[in-house]
């Protein structure tokens, strides 16, 4: 029984709880546990470098506050549609977005923030050569050299023998280290991400998401077997790859259920209320790896033959001993249960007697599969069944030319061991071929779901000498979008006569990131001249068209990016209706107040027009005017 807690809060602790679920990242440790990293904390304050001199338990290294600061420095890009690259535009709820991913990250923040469940990544592994994510703050050989304390002011060496690898672990890190702090902003709080990552980086990617998540936020980590005929390696063949798993809050994530064996429920119940249902009765009753002390788990049960059993034990009593077995359940539940009790006789049980005798009969439990399918099973943290090969084999069968592809399945289990609602958002910001939107749009033709994907890719130049190559493909981006384009063919021809197939969504939007659409005295109006103004009498970008207006509003609002976008006509001018009515953009000229009047028959909750639109300066006040007596919020860029 507990007893009561006379002493008065701590509020130190409190605090320090409060600050490290907003910045997880600033917690440490000292010699009285919990603490803040004031300088951390100070430099997520920050949009300049603090640097700390304090030594502390922390994981550190060449570029890392910079990188810090590059997460926090907001950018004046935009994403633009591109309608000729994408498939079904209009109606699709899926993006693939083209760019750099640091970039697209900082985009989503607004208009995703807290509502994507699943990110999967699978990051360049770093083998030490460069990769194509080229940050400002990666360093040359000679800055990493200077920074680290190889070389002194003079450039001389100051140890024998430096880590010639040291700066591309140093690289990798800050590459990774901003896109998952922006990341982890995306996820839900019962958000889960899933990254792939080999053996070179392994321990540096638990290292930097304890810090970003939270070492208590960590579910495991994953070993998979990614090649069976491998025969690379220095002394053993290189085989496994592995998946760190991390929650955004493992207090809200619910248990994994992983699917059970079919296989193993042989057998039909003749009798009974299960009459006709498949079971298993080979789980022992008894397991001797169970050896904690439970009192009420050891007692006597009587065999058909009338004889008493009970787990091996020092004395043969119901009293419970150091090093005694116990029975799984305790004796109310098996009072409750013990019709699932099956005795079978054997020469070789375990079990003994009331005099210590080895007894004839072991006892073991049914398990009915219906029962098993509704609990699920914990899915195990050593996978076998999807391994590279099986992915190389499903892009080739798609007639697309390229090495390095996941397996669907894997991303598929990732998924479903979750317990889902079937209509969620999957993000993947290093998405590759993107194997993760063909393993959305399976999950959903198998069981009539409705998630989402996002695709983030940057394009990424192919190699000249590749297959790819040769069959017309320059990027990986290109590869990403025509592989979702067939596979979604692909997976409607295979369900074709499954009800609903033709309304599964195999579509996405392509957006692509680029300069603001606004000319640069909208960003820094004190450095234009008198001699500009005639050439800047709008502030958007000449090549600019309505729709990539329209989309900077909506990430500017907060706006679901592959919401319903309409077109309809009002008085004449082209409006812009997004989500129904939520939105209604028009960037049109010469506006006056009968348009207005006529919008607002619309009944918009929103409404974006062009500063340079209105007819006169008057009618610009009028319309404010009218926009307020309707109760309608009204912007203008």
């Amino acid at each position: 029984m507990e007893k009561l807690d006379l002493t008065t809060p701590n509020f130190t602790d409190e605090n320090i709880q409060k600050l490290s679920e907003l910045f997880p990242n600033c917690v440490t440790e000292d010699s009285n546990g919990k603490t803040i990293d004031f300088d951390t904390l100070k430099q997520e304050l920050s949009s300049n470098i603090v640097k700390g001199s304090k030594e502390r338990y922390q994981l550190t290294w060449p570029g890392k506050a910079e990188s810090l600061v590059v997460a926090n420095t907001p950018i004046n890009k935009t994403l633009r549609p591109v309608r000729e690259e994408s498939k079904d535009f209009d109606n699709t709820e899926n993006l693939y977005i083209e760019g750099d991913n640091l970039e697209v990250l900082k985009l989503l923040q607004e208009t995703y923030l807290g509502k994507v469940k699943m990110i999967y990544i699978d990051p360049p592994y770093n083998t030490g050569k460069d990769f194509v994510y080229k940050d400002n703050f990666t360093q040359d050989k000679a800055e990493y050299d200077e920074e680290s304390g190889n070389v002194d002011d003079e450039g001389g060496r100051l140890v024998s023998n430096p880590d010639s690898n040291g700066r591309y672990h140093s690289d990798w890190l800050s590459m990774m280290y901003p896109r998952l702090k922006l990341a982890r902003n995306l996820l839900k709080e019962n958000g889960v991400l899933f990254l792939s990552i080999g053996i070179e980086e392994l321990s540096n990617s638990e290292k930097i998401l304890n810090e970003v998540f939270g070492s208590e936020n960590k579910v495991a980590i994953v070993s998979r077997v990614a090649k069976t005929a491998s025969n690379l390696g220095s002394h053993f063949a290189s085989s496994m790859d592995y998946v760190v798993t991390y929650a955004k809050d493992i207090r809200s994530l619910p248990a994994f259920k992983g699917k059970v064996d079919e296989t193993l429920y042989k057998k039909i119940e003749k009798d009974g209320e299960k009459s006709g249902e498949r079971y298993r009765d080979d789980i022992a009753f008894y397991q001797s790896s169970q050896k904690d002390l439970r009192p009420n788990q050891k007692y006597f049960v009587e065999c058909p033959d009338g004889s008493m059993v009970i787990p091996p034990c020092s004395i043969q009593d119901e009293v419970m001993r150091e090093g005694d077995g116990r029975w799984r359940w305790s004796k109310d539940t098996f009072l409750k249960k013990q019709e699932l009790i099956v005795f079978k006789e054997t020469k070789t049980s375990p079990l003994v007697d009331e005099n210590g005798n080895k007894s004839k009969y072991n006892l073991y439990t049914k398990s009915y599969l219906s029962e098993r399918q509704k609990k699920g099973t914990l899915p195990r943290d050593f996978i076998t069944d999807y391994i590279n090969r099986q992915g190389a084999d499903l892009i080739k069968k798609l007639g697309i030319k390229f090495d390095f592809s996941k397996p669907t399945g894997l991303i598929k289990h990732l998924y479903e061991i979750q317990q889902d609602n079937h209509n969620d958002i999957i993000l993947d910001f290093f998405s590759g071929s993107a194997t993760t939107a063909h393993a959305v749009m399976q999950l959903n033709a198998e069981d009539g779901g409705n998630r989402k994907f996002i695709m983030v890719q940057i394009p990424e130049a192919i190699d000249e000498k590749s297959e790819a190559y040769k069959a017309n493909y320059k990027t990986i981006a290109e590869i990403g979008k025509e592989r979702i384009r067939r596979a979604g063919e692909k997976i409607k021809a295979e369900n074709a006569d499954k009800e609903g197939i033709e309304d599964l969504d195999t579509g996405f939007r392509v957006l692509k990131v680029d300069s603001s659409n606004m000319k640069d005295v909208h960003f820094s109006p004190d450095n234009t001249s008198q001699d500009d103004m005639f050439d800047l009498a709008s502030n958007i970008k000449d090549d600019r068209a309505d729709e990539d207006l329209l989309f900077m509003v909506l990430l500017d609002w907060g706006i679901d990016l592959s919401v319903k976008i309409e077109r309809r006509e009002v008085a004449g001018k082209t409006v812009y209706f997004a989500d129904d009515n939520f939105l209604a953009a028009c960037f049109e000229e010469n506006l006056d107040e009968n348009f207005v009047k006529a919008l607002v028959v619309q009944q918009p909750l929103k409404v974006v027009l062009r500063d340079s639109g209105f007819a006169s300066s008057s009618v610009k006040i009028n319309v404010e005017q009218i926009f307020k007596q309707a109760d309608i919020e009204v912007k203008v860029i």
